[in-house]
Order: C-alpha cells, then structure tokens, then sequence
C-alpha cells in the first residue's frame, strides 16, 4: 500500500460567499478580472466573522493571556488551499472561514481576496503594507496546472523548489524567506519537517504605519500596568495631550473606545473595558460591535481633547491551527479523510502541521506588525472634558484597513511585558 505523504501547511500572520455543493473538478473557472465594484467588499463581512470566531476560541482556551493574530493571513491562506481541496473537505475550509456557500459563489470568494490582496500591497508613501504567500514543493510533487494557475492568478503565490529530504536546509529555506517578506519581524517560524512533507504553504504579511498625531518620545515614563487585581508591572507608558482624540465611552457595554488614524489609510482601535469588566466586552465583541464603534467614531460629537496614556509594548502570537482549525469546522483537511486532489495527482495528501505566528510592536511613531443591528447614538456618551484615558489594564486592540474595510490584526493585550 502506498505511504500517506502528507502535506505540510505553514500559515504566518501579520498580516481581515461559495456555492453549496461540491467543489468544482478544476478550482474557479471565472478568471480574474471581471467587472465587479470592490469584490473585497463582498468577502470583508465573512472575513470579520472568521476573525472573532478565531479570537473566541483562542480566548476561550488561553484565559489571561496575551492574544495576537492576523485573520486575514490565515483566511487568505486556507481560501488558497480550497483552490485544490474538493468535496467535504472543500466545504469545510470555506465554512470554516466562515463563507455562506449558497450565498457567494466561489470564484467571487477568490476574486474577492485577488481584490484585497492588490490593495493592500499598492504603494504607499506613508503605509507599508505587504501581503503574499509562498509555495515550497518537493520537486516529486506532480501539481495540476489549474492550481498552480489559480494559486498565482487569485493570491499572488509564488512557488520554490524545496528538498524535503534535507529537512535543515529546507527549513532554513523557508524562515529565510519568511524573514525578508516581514522586515525580519517573524524568525524561526517553522521547524522540525517531516521527511514525509511534499509541500509548504506560507502566507505572511507585514504592516508598518506612523500615527496621524505621534507621541513625544521623551514624555514616554515608567508606569503602574495592573494585569490583574494582584499583578502590577511597569510599563513605558506614551502620553500626549496636545490633540483631539477620537474616542467614546459606552453606556451599554462597559468599555470606552479609541480611535488611532495611520497616515495612508489605516486605523487602530483601543478597547479599554471597565476594571474587571473583560469578560462582560467580550461577550459582546461581535463584527456588528465593532461597526457601531468605528461608525460613531467618524462623528464630530466624539472627537474630544483627552490626556491619552497608552502603553509602549510588543506582544506576539503563535498558534497551532492543525489543533484549532478542526474546532471551527475544518476537520478532514487535517486527517486521512482529506480530499486535496486539486493540487496533485498524488494521491494520500494531508495537511499534518499548520503554524500562523503573528507580531505586534507599538511605540510613539506608529506601530510595526507582521504576522466590525445599528443601536441609537444615544447609547453613548463621550467623557467629559477635561478627561483622562489611560490604558493601565488589560484592553483589546483591533488594527483595520480603511480602504478594504479589513481586519489585519485583532488581539488582547493583558501583560505588556510579555513579549
């Protein structure tokens, strides 16, 4: 009987629907390039339902700690792999990416990400952004021309030839190039490879912007972070008091909400919940919460003159997605039940390892990371003037694209100090 080859899956974040049935016997037959208005539009709501089903189940698993992770990466990732998974197993992947397929077909899914993915990698003089994937393939591994067509018609891969065999150099292969595409920001993602991989998926992307309004450095001071009631750490803490601040305080939901503007098209929001209040904000951190908070946040009423404090920190997130993935839906992919037959004539493929590992610095110029049923406006009140917000205590972050309306980076900071 022929030795299960297994197909290794390595997914690496910074950076954020089908047909039912089937999948097609050849990946999308609709090529890029049709006439639609922002296809990313039509995948953006999908996309932030995967992100913060991702971030409860994350949070669910690893309570009090640090949470950081790029959904767009993995999205864009696994929607590539579907190009070559058919049947339950391509159903699974698109379900769990949270697509409706009776509701968008599947060339609009990969159109969508073609879309989005041009996007975010335009040139930009004031954002960097840089989001692709990469193909390492053992050069045994006979792949189907349609994948490989589609892979790099929809998602830009790129394909190198790897020897699976000398699993050291190969390795050394991969990190390298996952080092360079994130400005060295991601190192040593991968490791120990089986002899048995045929092939590498890699998806990355890096985002480095500078705040609209920066902070002084030389203001930045030692501070109290309390982590928890008994855990208090010092932290390099920002402050700036000389602009406005978007922010808000919800009456509703026992938070206050900050709104932080790149230069070139990009936001961070700060979700600061009451003391002891984290678990109350995330029962309720939804995409529709958090297109409440980004849509007030665009009026005048709450642009207000605060003393902002926010942390100067970096945090990072790896996670094991072979182990997470099966929980949202994707089970088959990753055991012997797997239908990969797009991608090879090679029969017995599996996906045995999959790896996404994101990372997060903030500091007075900007921030550097690799790896949304409307309510009245009268559920909010903004703080009284003058006021203070200060990010002493465990809050969340959200890092958004404006143009795509894409979540890049969504986490949970509860110890700044711990990298």
């Amino acid at each position: 009987m022929q030795r299960a080859d297994r197909l290794l899956l390595v997914l690496l974040g910074l950076l954020a629907l089908s047909h039912g049935g089937q999948g097609q016997a050849d990946g999308p037959q609709e090529g890029p390039g049709a006439e639609e208005v922002s296809p990313s539009l039509q995948i953006a709501p999908s996309n932030a339902a995967f992100a913060f089903n991702f971030y409860h189940l994350v949070a669910s698993l690893n309570p009090g700690s640090n949470i950081f992770f790029s959904p767009l990466s993995i999205s864009a990732a696994y929607a590539m792999l579907a190009l070559g998974a058919r049947e339950d197993t391509w159903a699974q992947i698109l379900q769990g990416l949270a697509f409706n397929l009776t509701d968008t077909s599947e060339p609009d899914i990969h159109r969508g990400f073609q879309h989005l993915l041009h996007t975010l990698n335009l040139p930009h003089d004031k954002l960097e952004t840089r989001v692709g994937s990469a193909l390492f393939l053992s050069q045994d591994l006979p792949l189907r021309p349609r994948f490989l067509n589609d892979t790099a018609a929809f998602y830009g891969a790129s394909l190198f030839p790897a020897d699976f065999l000398d699993s050291e150099g190969t390795t050394q292969l991969i990190n390298s190039h996952v080092k360079k595409e994130t400005r060295g920001k991601i190192d040593n993602l991968v490791s120990r490879l089986s002899p048995d991989t045929v092939m590498v998926l890699v998806n990355y992307i890096y985002f480095k912007g500078r705040w609209e309004n920066p902070f002084g450095r030389y203001v930045t001071k030692p501070q109290d972070f309390h982590v928890d009631e008994n855990t208090v750490v010092k932290v390099p803490m920002m402050f700036q008091d000389q602009y406005k601040q978007w922010y808000l305080h919800d009456k509703h939901v026992p938070c206050s909400v900050l709104r932080m503007d790149y230069k070139g098209g990009a936001r961070a929001l700060f979700i600061l919940p009451d003391p002891g209040k984290m678990a109350q904000v995330e029962e309720v951190l939804t995409p529709e919460m958090l297109r409440r908070w980004s849509s007030l946040l665009e009026k005048r009423s709450y642009s207000r003159k605060v003393w902002l404090y926010l942390p100067k920190f970096s945090i990072s997130g790896s996670y094991s997605l072979d182990q997470l993935l099966p929980r949202l839906g994707i089970q088959d992919l990753f055991s012997r039940q797997a239908n990969l037959s797009g991608i090879s004539t090679q029969e017995n493929l599996m996906v045995s390892k999959s790896v996404h590992k994101a990372v997060l610095d903030v500091d007075e110029v900007g921030t550097e990371a690799a790896a949304a049923t409307s309510l009245s406006v009268t559920l909010f009140s903004a703080p009284r003037i003058p006021g203070i917000l200060k990010f002493n205590r465990p809050f969340l972050v959200a890092i958004l694209s404006t143009d795509t309306q894409s979540i890049l980076f969504l986490g949970k900071v509860v110890n700044p100090t711990e990298p």
